[in-house]
């Protein structure tokens, strides 16, 4: 069983919910919502983008998910959003 339902599938969204609440929410004390929104936003944006995963050797998602695609499709136009 590989798609949805499989019992590893939730353990990922778990690990990132988790560090999203250490890392962000309980550290802010946000008196709107839009501020949440902003400051959640944000921190995910670094989490993509900035932070090192060990996982990953060191790297961000970000970086690995587009180096793999430079790999595996070197001839097909890719549109970068910056």
């Amino acid at each position: 069983m590989d798609g949805k339902g499989r019992f590893l599938d939730n353990i990922f969204v778990e690990r990132l919910w988790r560090s999203l609440k250490y890392e962000c929410v309980y550290l802010h004390a946000w008196e709107t919502g839009s501020e949440a929104k902003a400051g959640v936003g944000k921190w995910i944006e670094f989490y993509n983008r900035k932070r090192p995963h060990s996982a990953l050797g060191g790297r961000p998602p970000a970086v690995v998910y587009w180096q793999r695609n430079d790999i595996n499709q070197p001839d097909q136009q890719v549109q970068r959003v910056a």
